[in-house]
């Protein structure tokens, strides 16, 4: 059975509203190829950036910042510090994931050198039905995972420079009706200054944690 990981939406936006420092952003590459225009869609426009959220945990914030249509469906990590799933943020109504992907192991994750083996444990996927409730174009997924003791941001960090730590993500939802597997092709850096950040990932996750906020606090008041 599947585990349901409840998004802590209330502590986990009061943590973004607070203070969140980000680390590189990584872009990704097709391993699947089944068809080339839907690779180049997810390659131009699907990002994972990576927040410190605190003492012992790391925060993967997944995007797709359009416009083409796609929908990351599954997200898959091989390997690196981290020791488990602790808080999965949605968007409620628009992105909901729980817990253990299906398929459990990245779909061709076996045509890459190492092959990608997924961690156990270490995946989740959109609840029915997975292209609505997907991470489509101008939304985003937050998957937070306590680290192995004594590690640190740096380490994972370092774990994806290295190759160490892989992440993988299965899409749907193309305009052909087609899939693809991509997985985290290092840093990129698309306003030239150096930082390793590019701005449209980073502006879809302010905006989507502004509104939570927003709402957030609206209900407080309401109560």
């Amino acid at each position: 059975m599947k585990k349901t990981i409840i998004a802590a939406i209330v502590p986990a936006l009061g943590l973004f509203c607070i203070a969140a420092q980000a680390a590189p952003t990584y872009s990704f590459v097709n391993i699947t190829n089944n068809d080339a225009g839907n690779a180049a869609t997810g390659e131009a426009q699907l990002f994972v950036e990576l927040f410190d959220p605190g003492p012992g945990q790391i925060n993967f914030t997944f995007s797709n910042t359009g416009p083409a249509a796609s929908s990351i469906t599954d997200a898959y990590f091989d390997d690196g510090v981290l020791l488990g799933i602790a808080t999965i943020i949605n968007m409620p109504g628009l992105v909901e994931f729980s817990q253990l992907a299906s398929p459990p192991d990245l779909p061709g994750g076996n045509t890459v050198i190492p092959p990608f083996v997924t961690t156990a444990g270490f995946s989740a996927d959109s609840d029915p039905p997975v292209q609505p409730l997907g991470v489509n174009p101008g939304e985003f997924l937050g998957i937070i995972f306590n680290l192995q003791s004594g590690a640190v941001f740096a380490d994972v960090v370092n774990n994806l420079a290295s190759g160490a730590l892989r992440i993988g993500i299965h899409v749907q939802g193309f305009a052909n009706g087609g899939s693809e597997s991509f997985v985290n092709n290092g840093i990129v850096d698309g306003d030239g200054n150096g930082d390793g950040k590019i701005p449209a990932p980073g502006a879809i996750v302010l905006v989507g944690i502004g509104m939570g906020c927003v709402g957030w606090l609206r209900r407080r008041r309401a109560l």
